[in-house]
């Protein structure tokens, strides 16, 4: 229960600072990728801050043998670059520029009312899903 709590939580705070930083609005992505326009270099701002908090967290966190609610610690095991990452890169970059979407800010959104959304997210879980379907297979 403490577990499920904690991803609550931690999903909750996760929206809640996308919300507050208004990453949850697609336009300021797209102005943020609008260069020679209407530029909003805000989200460079929210993205940097993510990354130098997470590299201080990752830095305490992995001091530990595991996780205070985990047996071990799921990190990447591969540290290649290959064509699926290239290609789901540049899926992911081209979905994102054109919508203003991407997973985490899609589902936080959910819940605004924005009609756009309702179509990305079941897009965006088709998409999963037949990645799942057809890497299995291979």
């Amino acid at each position: 229960m403490l577990r499920w709590m904690t991803c609550l939580f931690a999903g909750a705070l996760f929206g809640l600072g996308l919300a507050i930083a208004q990453m949850t609005n697609p336009l300021k992505v797209q102005n943020f990728l609008d260069v020679a326009g209407r530029w909003d270099p805000s989200l460079a701002f929210v993205m940097g801050s993510a990354v130098i908090i997470t590299l201080a967290g990752f830095r305490l966190v992995l001091r530990r043998k595991a996780p205070l609610l985990g047996e071990r610690f799921h990190l990447p095991t591969l540290v290649h670059i290959d064509r699926q990452l290239v290609l789901g890169s540049a899926l992911f970059g081209i979905g994102w520029g054109l919508t203003g979407y991407c997973p985490g800010p899609a589902l936080a959104t959910l819940l605004s009312g924005n009609e756009e959304v309702y179509l990305f997210v079941p897009a965006m879980l088709l998409g999963g899903f037949l990645h799942r379907t057809f890497t299995r297979r291979a």
